[in-house]
């Protein structure tokens, strides 16, 4: 039996999502798009999930597309590009932009290559740990191409307009060393694994509600108006004040610092 591109299991509140395609430094096919898309759609709609850890075997995070995969089959070339209007996420642009969308925080483990495709799906993730041995570049324009899966709209969130551009328009490789500097990652560490486990044991003392409200109004804050911003604050707190989980967290600050949360209310 073939195993699948992508790996997801859950584990005491994290699900774990691995690109599963070592003997191709996880080169992004149609089906690994395919299997990622469904698994954030599968973790957005499971209350029980708390945090995401994302993360590549073998070793390596991803090598990027893989085009000679993608580009033999057209039909699988038009279905990944394809949306009903401009403004929407096609498939490749959601593998990227559907981690900020999930409801709970998501760390990116980079390890070896991150490069373009791969690169891109990593900007989506909340936090991103690096080897300082790693890889990374923005690399679409060597091959002539713009970074098309939502790469613009997540570098413009972490980096000024001038670096998002350099880097875009060079290909440049970075170390990890050299992209923690410019923004790019959030934190170094010689096992990346670990140290996303320890912030996600961090993470998880926060209520998945109080969590999934946090990040959804600061994402939506880096484009909204004043107004919509204020509107989106007031209706989270009412929303937070009239869940379990804010009663949990009181507690918890008060009297019982070991009460478990309960699972995560379903629409954030």
């Amino acid at each position: 039996m073939t195993e699948p591109c992508v790996q997801v299991s859950v584990e005491n509140g994290i699900a774990y999502v691995r690109l599963n395609r070592p003997e191709k430094y996880n080169a992004i096919n149609y089906l690994m798009f395919s299997e990622l898309d469904k698994a954030i759609k599968s973790i957005k709609t499971d209350t029980r999930v708390r945090l995401v850890i994302l993360s590549g075997a073998g070793g390596h995070f991803s090598s990027g597309l893989d085009v000679k995969s993608v580009m033999s089959a057209p039909m699988q070339a038009f279905k990944l590009l394809f949306k009903w209007l401009p403004g929407n996420a096609n498939l490749a642009q959601r593998v990227s932009l559907g981690w900020q969308r999930l409801p709970v925080p998501v760390i990116a483990v980079l390890e070896g290559c991150c490069y373009g495709g791969g690169m891109q799906i990593a900007l989506g993730a909340d936090f991103r740990i690096a080897s300082p041995d790693s890889k990374l570049s923005i690399m679409e324009a060597k091959w002539g191409l713009v970074p098309d899966m939502a790469g613009l709209v997540t570098l413009r969130q972490i980096m000024p307009k001038d670096q998002a551009m350099l880097l875009s328009l060079t290909a440049k490789v970075l170390s990890g060393e050299e992209a923690k500097n410019l923004g790019l990652v959030t934190q170094l560490s010689d096992n990346p694994m670990l140290s996303a486990q320890q912030l996600a044991q961090e993470l998880l003392n926060t209520s998945p509600d109080a969590a999934a409200a946090i990040k959804l109004s600061i994402n939506r804050s880096w484009t909204a108006s004043i107004r919509a911003l204020l509107c989106r604050e007031s209706w989270s707190q009412v929303r937070l004040l009239l869940g379990k989980n804010r009663a949990i967290a009181a507690t918890r600050q008060l009297k019982d610092p070991n009460k478990a949360y309960q699972d995560r209310q379903s629409g954030w």
